[in-house]
């Protein structure tokens, strides 16, 4: 699997979302409860933009009238016909043994380690800076995923 750079962690405030364009594919990357996810942003059940949908929880109940609410922030429910998928797993919650999303791994590496990886912009529209000026840093971490 190839290895891509979406961006410095510094970039992303706790609960934001970057969808970024990868080997042709628009995926979606949270930070969430201090972990990162990444998904494909195209619902299986109608190719809707799923990563601009609501994030939430799950609510559990063990018996009438007590309710639990967990995971915040966990799940994204598609903008069109609000299917929830867990952000973790990219199963659905309806049918998760049989519908589901494409995840992809996201993880924290610091600089030295991301020298191999090829640098995703969040604008393709933005033209990189000329390679004179380039910055280049390692000491900072960057978020990068696997596809």
């Amino acid at each position: 699997m190839a290895r891509y750079i979406v961006g410095k962690v510094s970039e992303f405030a706790p609960g934001s979302r970057k969808i970024v364009t990868v080997a042709g594919r628009s995926i979606g990357v949270f930070y969430v409860n201090s972990e990162f996810f990444a998904v494909r942003n195209r619902c299986p059940h109608a190719g809707a933009p799923l990563c601009q949908g609501d994030l939430g929880g799950v609510v559990r109940s063990s018996e009438p009238g007590q309710f639990e609410y967990s995971r915040g922030g966990e799940f994204i429910r598609c903008p069109w016909h609000s299917w929830e998928f867990d952000l973790r797993t990219g199963r659905t919650v309806i049918d998760p043994a049989r519908i589901r999303v494409q995840s992809f791994e996201a993880k924290v590496v610091r600089g030295g380690e991301a020298a191999d990886a090829s640098v995703i912009e969040a604008d393709p529209n933005v033209p990189p800076p000329p390679v004179e000026t380039y910055p280049v840093s390692i000491d900072e971490d960057y978020v990068q995923i696997e596809v």
